[in-house]
């Protein structure tokens, strides 16, 4: 038994889930290989676009895979480390802006 939930090693077998569902393991790997392209964005750009969202989500497969891909593309560490600060940040903006609904339910509650 693992040691850890999330086992380091297990991320190279994602290319696996297509032995379950041949047709849409086939269709989201196109699809991830489209949207990693050169593109308006750099293949860099979006290496640490990915690397934040990665962190959003708390996906350790994805922090793991797109740090290295990071280090490969020649990110820096500050880079990435401002990279995660910006997605810490939307996602604790869309935490607090939702209190603007309990505060317009507390509002017409206590009327």
């Amino acid at each position: 038994m693992a040691s850890d939930y999330y086992n380091p090693a297990d991320l190279r077998k994602f290319g696996k889930i297509t032995e379950w569902s041949e047709d849409l393991g086939k269709k989201f790997f196109d699809y991830y290989g489209k949207v990693f392209e050169e593109g308006a964005l750099s293949a860099r750009e979006k290496s640490l676009i990915a690397l934040a969202v990665a962190h959003v989500v708390k996906c350790p497969y994805c922090i793991d895979a797109y740090t290295k891909d990071g280090l490969q593309r020649g990110i820096t560490k500050e880079e990435m480390m401002e990279a995660v600060h910006a997605g810490a940040a939307i996602e604790s903006g869309a935490t607090l802006v939702h209190g603007v609904q309990m505060m317009n339910k507390y509002n017409k509650l206590s009327m």
